[in-house]
């Protein structure tokens, strides 16, 4: 990983699979679509559309499984159902942490997707706080081409006014890293397919996760919650009823069940993404 050499003023960020966990519901609506022709969606061709605007995805598939039917038409098709599964999304580990962080040290943020803009905003729409959070929200559909075209970065270091190469990307896909790298910003990788790590070498870094990620190493405000190089988390209590018909300290059940009152609270050690 290069040392940060450049002054970063601003993070754009990328949003489907960087910070948002989409894949399984991507693959839900591919799997019912696709079963209506009946064909079956096995994952193989996952890697070809990551990262890749909906026209180009809906390309790929049309072609690998023989669809009878034009790119544009199962777009048309598919995007319905994608809609109705917006509000399910959840929020990846530490992309709430990274926004409120940003924010709250005046950081400026972008969002720069390949997905269309109403896309975009039906999706952050069900996550507190996080349309206001950014300074610029930019889609695929607002560029004259989508990533691994840089035009998409490009728009966001001018809507920000601030010089490209003071730009940190992060990304999960290749598309992505690819179209950060040819704007000349620096790029972290957080691949959102596993075992593909090794095909970010044109990344700057390449993380597991965005709790990974160590914001000082490029010259900002890094989280005041690392404690000896270690994430300390929220706890979470679980209760449930103690079982009877065990001795106490049953061998059975693991714990010595006769030193706690009607109910046992497990503590566990969880990050809790509010």
């Amino acid at each position: 990983m290069s040392v940060a050499r450049r002054l970063i003023k601003c993070v754009i960020l990328d949003l489907d699979g960087t910070l948002l966990n989409t894949d399984g519901i991507v693959c839900n609506v591919l799997k019912v679509s696709l079963g209506k022709y009946g064909k079956e969606w096995d994952g193989r061709e996952t890697l070809k559309i990551v990262g890749k605007t909906p026209l180009e995805a809906a390309s790929a598939v049309v072609e690998d499984y023989g669809l009878p039917c034009s790119p544009i038409e199962f777009v048309s098709e598919l995007s319905p159902q994608f809609s109705d599964q917006w509000c399910n999304i959840k929020a990846l580990p530490g992309a709430n942490r990274l926004i409120k962080h940003l924010k709250s040290n005046g950081v400026p943020m972008a969002l720069a997707s390949n997905s269309p803009r109403e896309s975009i905003d039906a999706k952050i729409s069900f996550h507190d706080g996080w349309k206001d959070s950014f300074s610029v929200i930019i889609g695929g559909d607002e560029v004259r081409t989508g990533k691994p075209s840089p035009d998409i970065f490009f728009e966001a270091a001018r809507r920000l006014k601030i010089e490209p190469s003071s730009c940190l990307v992060i990304e999960d896909s290749l598309p992505g890293v690819t179209a950060g790298k040819a704007a000349e910003m620096e790029v972290v990788a957080v691949p959102s397919l596993p075992k593909q790590s090794h095909l970010f070498t044109a990344a700057d870094e390449v993380i597991n996760s965005l709790l990974d990620l160590q914001l000082e190493k490029w010259g900002l405000p890094p989280f005041a919650d690392w404690v000896e190089r270690t994430l300390p988390v929220d706890p979470w209590y679980i209760g449930g009823p103690v079982i009877k018909g065990f001795g106490r300290g049953s061998k059975v059940l693991g714990i010595p069940t006769g030193l706690f009152s009607a109910f046992i609270y497990f503590l566990w050690w969880y990050e809790a993404e509010t």
